[in-house]
């Protein structure tokens, strides 16, 4: 039977994570994915500080402490950067690499004190859930309530500010001032976040599950629904597998299952996912294929020749024999062509009707690029080759409208209604 000590533990742990991984969508968003990993290894000389300013590990204390460095750093990386020729990202590394230090150092200093209450304080660096006390968690989830409030009410100015910073300062929103707000809920986060993850893979847990969100949804909300979701599966997850031994750290086990999400993620997701984009890829290619198949047959019947040989169509266009071939088997399964006993193939009543289709939006792009853009005629074919399979129905009646439903391309080629 599971204690009601490790449920608390569970939920507190849940509540950070899902919290980081909200959070986490407007770093992603503003593409400010490092500063989180300067942030969490900034807080470590605040929480050591705090440590020595109370002598217990007071989560208050620490969380005090850890807030204030956090939001230093924040600060010196822009001062850094504004002040100086070095990049932000070249700023987000002195940052990271001295604050750390220098809590590595006060950490040092503070294993040395001999008032009995430091243990435990190392697990800051890779984190261990088993540490947390009563006390932590409570305190850890009223500030991950009041980030969640703050997200809820400041949700419209947050969301403009992380697409599109200068429009929302044109729609008269005071960005400095949320850019701050932002910067202060996100060392917020890092900072409840540290004892259960650890310095070191804070900011996973705050960028992974948004970068595997973003995959799913185009909708900032269901982002955030979907990125909420993973946090609390890899922070639960790792948590757990942490207590079952003694020297597990958190930190690790959550990031390994934030690495798992992620790959499901970049294979399987619906519309952006390798599979996905692989199965879009393969689909049109086929119908590129098959449409230049069909234009090759209009093509050489307006030569005179209704039905044509496998060598003749190859002559006509060069193409792969067995993509052609393939191409030849699926058109007549769909009933555009039929292939006679003699190995002719010409084109059904439908075909026809595609077949024209196809070459009609090649010859009218081509007029539309000779005619309104001003291109030489012999430099049209090749785009007019891209775009033909990418003119919708609409786009077609704009271009008839714009042309005057023209009879001639600018080859002197009759245009196929």
């Amino acid at each position: 039977m599971i204690s009601s000590t490790l449920l608390l533990v569970l939920f507190g742990l849940a509540v950070i994570s899902s919290v980081a991984g909200v959070v986490g969508c407007y770093a992603f968003l503003r593409k400010r994915t490092l500063i989180g990993d300067a942030v969490s290894h900034a807080v470590l000389p605040g929480v050591a500080i705090g440590f020595m300013l109370s002598g217990t590990k007071d989560p208050i204390a620490l969380l005090l402490g850890g807030l204030f460095f956090g939001y230093i750093s924040i600060i010196s990386i822009d001062l850094i950067h504004r002040k100086s020729k070095l990049s932000e990202d070249t700023a987000i590394a002195i940052v990271t690499t001295v604050y750390f230090a220098l809590g590595s150092v006060l950490l040092s200093v503070v294993s040395s004190m001999e008032n009995g209450q430091q243990a435990g304080l190392k697990n800051f660096l890779f984190g261990k859930v088993a540490t947390l006390t009563e006390l932590d968690i409570w305190v850890f989830s009223f500030a991950a309530i009041v980030v969640l409030v703050a997200v809820v009410l400041f949700f419209k100015p947050f969301s403009l500010i992380s697409f599109n910073k200068d429009f929302a300062a044109a729609q008269g929103w005071k960005t400095n001032n949320y850019e701050t707000l932002i910067s202060v809920l996100t060392v917020l986060v890092i900072t409840i976040g540290l004892q259960a993850v650890g310095v070191v893979l804070m900011s996973a847990l705050l960028i992974a599950p948004a970068a595997a969100a973003r995959y799913w949804t185009n909708s900032l909300p269901k982002m955030m629904i979907i990125s909420a979701l993973f946090g609390i599966l890899s922070g639960v997850g790792g948590g757990l597998l942490s207590l079952v031994g003694e020297d597990m750290p958190t930190g690790p086990w959550v990031v390994m299952i934030l690495f798992f999400f992620t790959m499901l993620t970049l294979l399987f997701a619906p519309k952006k996912g390798y599979f996905a984009i692989r199965r879009r890829t393969q689909s049109n290619e086929r119908k590129i294929n098959e449409e230049n198949v069909l234009k090759i047959l209009h093509q050489l019947g307006e030569m005179g020749k209704e039905e044509a040989s496998i060598g003749e169509m190859l002559d006509k266009r060069r193409m792969d024999t067995t993509v052609l071939l393939k191409t030849i088997k699926t058109l007549k399964k769909e009933g555009f062509i039929e292939v006679k006993d003699s190995k002719k193939i010409r084109l059904t009543e439908n075909g026809k009707i595609e077949a024209m289709r196809v070459v009609r939006l090649h010859r009218l792009w081509e007029l539309y690029l000779t005619q309104q853009l001003k291109f030489k005629e012999d430099h049209i074919h090749g785009t007019a080759e891209t775009i033909e399979h990418l003119i919708t129905d609409e786009l077609e009646e704009a271009l008839l409208k714009e042309l005057d439903y023209p009879d001639m391309d600018p080859h002197a080629k009759k245009i196929p209604y």
